[in-house]
């Protein structure tokens, strides 16, 4: 057997040892889901600055979940958060060079790995454009409230790290109770036959920031990481699509706020999605969106 059968067959493995934690308690989760969805939230503005803690806090002392979990947003039942109309940053401002980023070489998944970004996070940035076959999503950042994540965005569309990728994931209140896009596997192949999607990677990883500051409701661009673990960001986002999603746990770091394009990822999700069966974790790449989503290229200024 290949190390590649070996490293499939132990994540099948892993996905059914999970699976059968996760039985007790399916149904009511699923009830309590739906109860959720049909009940609305209403929109109101976030006032005041909130910093954004930069040092890893794990939920278990400083255990991290496995590497073969996927790195997917998933709903909860905690209470619904008002949404933010824009993204919270520290006050005052960092200065330049206050900031210090540490990015850990990380090779237990499938990734592309163009190299480490740099400490010193720039701080001036403002907004990132995602360029895909259906038009551009314009994003706003804050480096002052999400400073490494920011750089780590930034240093990966210098690299072109992003280009011709696909967007694996399509989230749909029908599948999963969520609204969602999730984007930022260079290995996903977003067919519904490729069992490791949803699992790639930039090869590094790095600690959490700004972590329940804000809901993730529509129009809210986070990083995603695999399910309870912490300080495992990496390549990975979301765009949230629905002010529903508020119910999912806050343990993501808010990248930023969508400022036009949402409708572009709407008009595609109408289409529907593509269930992958060979799905091997069952909680992150088996979604894909039937009319495909291409990154042609990512730009942070």
């Amino acid at each position: 057997m290949s190390g590649d059968d070996d490293r499939k067959s132990e994540l099948a493995r892993e996905h059914k040892e999970r699976q059968a934690q996760r039985a007790a308690t399916e149904q009511s989760s699923n009830a309590r889901r739906n109860t959720f969805i049909g009940a609305g939230v209403a929109v109101v503005v976030v006032a005041g600055g909130i910093f954004a803690a930069t040092t890893l806090v794990s939920k278990d002392g400083g255990e991290t979940a496995s590497a073969a979990s996927t790195p997917s947003a998933s709903a909860s039942t905690a209470p619904s958060s008002p949404a933010p109309t824009e993204l919270p940053s520290t006050t005052p401002p960092k200065k330049a060079g206050s900031v210090s980023c540490t990015y850990k070489r990380d090779e237990s998944v499938p990734h592309k790995f163009v190299g480490l970004p740099g400490k010193k996070p720039n701080l001036k940035l403002s907004t990132m454009t995602i360029s895909t076959n259906h038009g551009d999503i314009v994003i706003d950042v804050d480096p002052n409230a999400t400073p490494c994540s920011v750089n780590s965005m930034a240093f990966l569309a210098k690299k072109h790290f992003y280009d011709n990728t696909k967007c694996h994931r399509l989230a749909t209140p029908e599948t999963t109770g969520l609204f969602l896009l999730q984007c930022g596997d260079p290995q996903a192949k977003a067919d519904g036959k490729n069992p490791t999607d949803g699992q790639g990677n930039a090869g590094y990883v790095f600690t959490d920031e700004a972590v329940g500051v804000v809901p993730y409701t529509r129009g809210v661009v986070f990083l995603t990481q695999p399910q309870d673990a912490a300080g495992q960001n990496s390549s990975q986002f979301a765009i949230s699509l629905s002010d529903d999603n508020s119910q999912i746990e806050p343990q993501y770091s808010v990248l930023g706020m969508v400022k036009s394009g949402l409708d572009v990822i709407e008009k595609v999700a109408k289409n529907g999605v593509i269930v992958n069966d060979q799905d091997i974790t069952g909680d992150g790449g088996s979604t894909a969106p039937k009319t495909p989503i291409v990154i042609k290229s990512v730009t942070v200024k």
